[in-house]
Parts: structure tokens; C-alpha cells; sequence
């Protein structure tokens, strides 16, 4: 693992810098002590990066899980009672690892997945784009269309011309500048422009611009628009900021329903975000899912017992983190330490970065997400493709990641089953000898009741005085209702004058007298 490390540590830094503002934006929108989404980042880099399989993975509170974060804090009457539902979540997800829940992971279509990376992309330049410019009425981490506010994420752009913050904007322009500058030119230039990455460098000049331009009617950026990490006044207001659990709240039905919630939601954000990371990972290394669940279930046990948000696997840092050449899990194992140190040791340094040098970086990471090709390729692979990845998209942008995630798979599955319709046979048509149209329906491998209405509706168009042959030597599998269907076409192939030659691996059948005899009354070929 430290064999990477010359890649880790640099990655590391970048992936601190995009944790550290989503971890206070979710603890915010989702109604919680701010510092209970930095507990949730710090754990979900240093004991599930620990835990996980993963080698490029990222964990923390994620924006997915905000709504119902708020809605069970405001349910359960406390925040108290709501770490007991965050306990009990994570021991239902090491559940679910034992369960061998993680292969749901493997059923989610390519193109869903990527339709989520390019979504995702999107909704980060989109959400991005007011903090660029100075603009934080809302909080960093959100993903849905409707903001806290009641605007949604294009009103809230188009507001952003009467709310400009000079110093904001400038410092943004120039973190912005920084960072193309690095990535397309001096990070080709030698290796110490590798290791000493450009995010960080644009924080640096940020925190250098917010100090010389303090008190500047122009420049001068006011501390709203800069992160905002909780400064304790000595170490024991530092342990102050620790919640725990009510445990006699556990007697409580609601809280196994929010556990419940909770468990299942994050672990399918995490399930969706290793099947992304793995696909991206240029090193296309497997992540085990299992273990990945396992992992989730503890890291989410130790936040609810400390005053932590629930924790999933998220693709934002994941994404920043092998965009910046992290390698092994050291790298996420590393930024949840420098998440700990550094809420301990320089808060106030951490309070003088502008939010819009993070949001440059975000924003090429948002970038690098959803780049415009990827939508001219998924074209190119034609509808079955297309159509899945677009409302995966449009879903995400325009509502929220897990129901663009749901209206995908659903088109996704309606995809499949037109496929399926459409596979079910071939048709060889040749002309008429003897008097009689010759065809010839080959079935395909595998013929289910998906395929009846296919079928049917092919039998049925065989004109009087036909002559088919019916091939079922490749087919592997044949479902009773087909066999009920063709069973019945005997019947009235004799009152259509329709020879019916069957050639499957026993030999050939001229016009079986059933079908269902013939397959032993099971849904098998011969």
C-alpha cells in the first residue's frame, strides 16, 4: 500500500479539500450539528477506507441522504435519537454483507451507471456554479432540482448577476486559472508539479487573496462566503461537539423504520457508487461488495456513536480522488486524517479558503464527470443504450440521484424486455413448393413467457397451406407457457392445413401430436 504513496499523498490533499466543505454543506442541509458531517467524513476515510476493498473509494455523508436525514431528526424528536437510528443502520448493513447483498451491485446496466457519473457531473457544475460566482444562499453538498429555498438549480443561476461578490468571483477566476493551468501544462512538466497538485496550490493563493484583500470595499470577501468549521474554545468545548446515542429510544418502531431507511439507501449509494468508481478506475481494479457492506456497517456504527451522519461510499470524492492519481486506499485513509487534524489544529486557518476556489475545483471535477463526447458515444451504441443513459441523466439533474438512479433501471428493464420480445425466434422465409409457403422459426437459447406475446403473434400470422419447421435444437431453455402456446397451435394448424416439422436434438418430429407429451411436460427442449 505505501509503495503508492508518491501518488496517495498529493490525491489525498485534493480529496480533503472537495470532503471538507460536502461534509459541513450535507451536515447542514440535512439539520444537523455541522460538525457531525466532519465526524462522518473523518470516519468514513480512516475506518472504512481501512475496512473497504476498495482501493480508490471514498466514504462520508452523502447529499443523497440529507432529506431524510431531516425529516427523521424533526420524526424522532432529537438528534439523540436519531445517532440509535444511525447505530442500528450500520448493524443491518453488516447484515446485509452477510447476506451476500452486495451482488445487487452487479445488475445495475452500464448504461444506467454511466448515465449517473455524466448526472452526477452535471448537478456538481450546476450547484457549483452560484459559489463560483460568490452566491451561497445554499449549502454546499445539495443534489436535488429544488433547493431549500423553493428555487430550483437553473433560477437559482439566473439569480446569480444581482448577487455577485466581487472578491468571491475573482479569486475564483484565478483558483480557476491555477487549475487548467497545472493540469494541461506545468503537470507536464516535471514531477514536483505531480506531487504539489494544483488544488492545492489554488487554496493557498485563495487564503493568501482573502488575507490581503480583508477590509477592501471591492476584494474584501465577507466570512459568509467561506468555509465554516465549528472553532471550539478549548479542548473540552472541542469534545463538546460529540453527540450520543439515546439508547432508550430503541424501544422505538420509528427508529427501526428510519435504521431500516437509512441501511438499505446507503447501501445502495454505495453499491451504485462502487460499480461507477470500479468503471472508471484506470487501473480497473474490482472492488468486493460484500466486503464494501461490511465495511459501510461498521464505519456507520462508530459515527452514530460519536455524533456522526450516516455514511455511504460517494462518487464526488471518489471521482476527485482518481482524477488526482490516487492509487491505493492509503489516499482515503490519509484525508480522513487530515479532516481530524486538521478541525483540531487550524480551524481558523480552514475558515479564511473562499468557497468559490472550491467550487473551481468541484467544478472540474464536474467536468471531468460529464464531458460531451461521453453523450455522442452513448449515441453511437444506438437506442438500447441512448435511451437509458438520457433519462438516468435527466432524472438526476432534474430531480434527485436516486430517483434518475430508479427511472434508469426502469427504463433499463423495459429495454430488456422489448429485446427479449424481439429475440425470441427467427424467421427464414422461403417461396412456395408444393403448393405450400415454406418457413422455418428457429428459437432462440432461451424462451420465456416474455417472449409469449412474440410468438403468438407470429403463429398466428401463418397464412393457410404452410409448411414450418420449427428448430429448437439451440434452445436451452423453454418455459411452459411457450410449450402451452405451441400446444395449442397444433390444434389449429390441422384446420389450417399447416405441416409442423420439428427438428430438435432427438431428430426430426413430423406434426407432433402434442408438444407438451413431446417435452415430458417440463419446461426443457428435448
Amino acid at each position: 500500500m505505501f509503495k503508492s504513496i508518491k501518488n496517495d499523498l498529493p490525491a489525498s490533499v485534493v480529496v480533503f479539500f472537495v470532503a471538507l466543505p460536502l461534509c459541513l454543506g450535507i451536515a447542514l442541509a440535512s439539520g444537523a450539528p455541522l460538525f457531525s458531517g466532519v465526524i462522518a467524513g473523518i470516519i468514513g476515510g480512516i475506518v472504512v477506507g481501512a475496512l473497504s476493498g476498495s482501493k480508490i473509494g471514498v466514504s462520508g455523508p452523502a447529499a443523497g441522504l440529507a432529506a431524510i436525514v431531516l425529516s427523521a431528526i424533526g420524526d424522532l424528536g432529537a438528534y439523540e435519537n436519531f445517532l440509535v437510528a444511525v447505530v442500528l443502520g450500520g448493524v443491518i448493513q453488516i447484515v446485509f454483507s452477510i447476506l451476500k447483498a452486495g451482488i445487487i451491485g452487479y445488475y445495475f446496466p452500464s448504461s444506467v451507471i454511466k448515465g449517473m457519473l455524466t448526472g452526477i457531473g452535471i448537478i456538481i457544475i450546476l450547484k457549483q456554479i452560484p459559489h463560483f460566482f460568490g452566491y451561497d444562499s445554499e449549502p454546499e453538498g445539495a443534489d436535488s432540482f429544488i433547493e431549500t429555498s423553493g428555487e430550483n438549480s437553473f433560477s437559482l443561476i439566473l439569480q446569480i448577476f444581482d448577487n455577485i461578490t466581487i472578491g468571491s468571483m475573482t479569486i475564483g477566476f484565478i483558483g480557476l486559472a491555477i487549475l487548467l493551468f497545472w493540469d494541461k501544462v506545468l503537470s507536464k512538466k516535471g514531477k514536483v508539479f505531480q506531487i504539489i497538485q494544483g488544488p492545492l496550490v489554488a487554496v493557498v493563493v485563495g487564503i493568501i487573496f482573502f488575507t490581503v484583500t480583508q477590509g477592501n470595499t471591492m476584494f474584501g470577501i465577507e466570512t459568509s462566503h467561506l468555509v465554516s468549521v465549528p472553532i471550539p474554545d478549548s479542548i473540552d468545548s472541542f469534545f463538546g461537539q460529540f453527540s450520543f446515542p439515546n439508547f432508550s429510544a430503541i424501544t422505538n418502531p420509528n427508529v427501526w423504520i428510519v435504521a431500516f431507511t437509512i441501511a438499505l439507501v446507503a447501501s445502495l449509494e454505495t453499491l451504485l457508487s462502487v460499480e461507477a468508481t470500479d468503471k472508471i478506475d484506470p487501473h480497473k481494479n474490482v472492488t468486493p461488495t460484500n466486503r464494501e457492506l461490511l465495511a459501510q456497517g461498521t464505519g456507520n456504527i462508530i459515527s452514530g456513536l460519536i455524533g456522526g451522519l450516516p455514511i455511504t461510499q460517494v462518487i464526488v470524492r471518489s471521482s476527485a480522488n482518481i482524477q488526482s492519481g490516487g492509487r491505493s486506499k492509503l489516499s482515503t485513509i490519509i484525508h480522513g486524517f487530515l479532516l481530524l487534524t486538521s478541525v483540531v489544529l487550524i480551524p481558523k486557518l480552514l475558515n479564511m479558503i473562499p468557497l468559490s476556489v472550491l467550487a473551481a475545483i468541484l467544478l472540474i471535477v464536474g467536468y471531468k464527470l460529464a464531458k460531451p463526447g461521453l453523450f455522442i458515444k452513448m449515441y453511437q451504441m444506438g437506442w438500447k443504450q441512448f435511451i437509458p443513459f438520457t433519462v438516468t441523466v435527466l432524472g438526476i439533474v432534474f430531480i434527485n440521484l436516486l430517483w434518475g438512479i430508479s427511472l434508469g433501471l426502469a427504463v433499463g428493464i423495459v429495454v430488456i424486455l422489448i429485446k427479449s420480445f424481439q429475440n425470441s425466434h427467427f424467421l427464414h422465409i422461403e417461396d412456395k413448393s408444393n403448393g405450400k409457403h415454406k418457413i422455418k422459426m428457429t428459437l432462440a437459447e432461451e424462451v420465456t413467457f416474455f417472449n409469449k406475446g412474440a410468438i403468438l403473434k407470429e403463429l398466428d400470422r401463418l397464412p393457410i397451406d404452410t409448411f414450418l419447421e420449427l428448430d429448437v435444437r439451440k434452445t436451452r431453455y423453454l418455459d411452459n407457457d411457450i410449450i402451452e402456446i405451441l400446444e395449442d397451435f397444433a390444434f389449429k394448424a390441422k384446420e389450417r392445413n399447416i405441416d409442423i416439422k420439428l427438428i430438435s436434438e432427438r431428430g426430426v418430429t413430423e406434426n407432433p401430436d402434442s408438444f407438451i407429451e413431446f417435452f415430458k411436460l417440463r419446461p426443457k427442449t428435448a
